[in-house]
């Protein structure tokens, strides 16, 4: 006999019976209710774990910015960055430099005329977000971008 059957789930809720099952819900929601763990408070500074998934929304400082429109997303990696600006399908990249805190990450296009066309983006650490700044030859832009939240939890259970 397998050790492992691939055909059914390791932990059925039904063979656990209606109190073994309230029971375990109870304790799922107590353990992803008690808070942030050590390693989650940890990774709130951007500048000591900048690796991951950020999301904001750009604001227009000067300049027609057709960027503004959807959130936008910054995807840091131990040497890469991408930068996508308004989830489009222009994708900055750049790579980490030995200057700690700094993102730097650009895409150059052939324009009208076969002027090159610059999209650059620039970002700092702030605390538990990355501040940015983007533009281009007609626009001028700001950001903060967060770690999007984990609502895995709330979908599991049904909220």
């Amino acid at each position: 006999m397998p050790l492992f059957r691939l055909d059914r789930p390791l932990l059925s809720l039904r063979s656990l019976g209606h109190g073994h099952a309230a029971i375990f819900g109870a304790v799922l929601l107590a353990l992803s209710a008690s808070g942030p763990s050590p390693a989650a408070a940890a990774s709130e500074d951007a500048a000591k774990d900048p690796v991951g998934i950020w999301t904001g929304t750009l604001v227009a400082d000067r300049g027609v910015c057709p960027e503004t429109r959807a959130p936008s997303t910054l995807q840091i990696e131990s040497r890469r960055i991408a930068f996508t600006p308004a989830d489009g399908a222009y994708t900055l990249r750049g790579r980490r430099d030995a200057t700690p805190g700094r993102f730097h990450a650009q895409l150059v296009l052939d324009g009208m005329n076969h002027r090159p066309f610059a999209m650059v983006f620039e970002g700092t650490p702030d605390g538990a977000t990355i501040r940015g700044t983007y533009g281009t030859p007609r626009c001028r832009a700001h950001v903060v971008l967060t770690r999007p939240q984990s609502h895995v939890t709330e979908h599991f259970l049904g909220h």
